[in-house]
């Protein structure tokens, strides 16, 4: 009775942490849907990768991962997973979402080749409330908003690929040079 007990607990348990789960997938994927500097991508792009949640924190040398799943024309074909390093003036930690669109199969295929890296010209256009610049493999840039619905930057393709970022929480300062780095698994 016991053991049957701790079974059931424990697939049920599994099953939330599973609809959990594919809830973050779904909500990061309705908040890009819905700001209008995302909103059109999702219209015309090939496909695109989503991560719900990447976390980030540094002093002077720093680090983010996050883990998230591609898709094809709506259509979830492979998992991927990024991890960045940064070196310069940093403190602190945050968490964001990010979308990275991809303009045709040429982009797509690219990204999902093996390990992907972002080269010097990539920049992120963040929707929420924040500040910053950054260089490095991520791009020189530099990108105030006011929230994710009235952000005053443009999203753009560079080299079939689009990134947006959407802050969550947290605090960083930050003048670094970063490079982040994309593994991706088809399904």
């Amino acid at each position: 009775m016991k053991r049957s007990f701790v079974i059931v607990s424990s697939l049920v348990m599994l099953l939330w942490a599973a609809v959990s789960w594919a809830d973050a997938y779904s909500d990061a994927t309705t908040l890009f849907k819905q700001s209008k500097q995302s909103s059109a991508f999702f219209q015309n792009a090939y496909g695109y990768a989503i991560f719900p949640s990447i976390g980030k924190g540094g002093l002077i040398v720093g680090g983010a991962h996050g883990n998230g799943r591609v898709f094809v024309h709506d259509q979830h074909v492979g998992d991927t997973s990024m991890t960045q390093v940064s070196i310069g003036l940093q403190a602190g930690g945050q968490a964001y979402s990010q979308i990275i669109f991809f303009k045709d199969k040429s982009a797509f295929e690219s990204f999902t080749s093996g390990n992907f890296e972002f080269d010097a010209g990539a920049s992120a256009v963040v929707i929420t409330a924040a500040a910053g610049a950054t260089a490095g493999s991520q791009g020189a840039s530099g990108s105030v908003s006011g929230d994710k619905n009235n952000a005053n930057t443009a999203g753009a393709y560079h080299k079939g690929m689009a990134v947006f970022t959407v802050v969550k929480g947290g605090a960083m300062v930050q003048a670094t040079v970063a490079g982040q780095k994309f593994k991706y698994k088809p399904l």
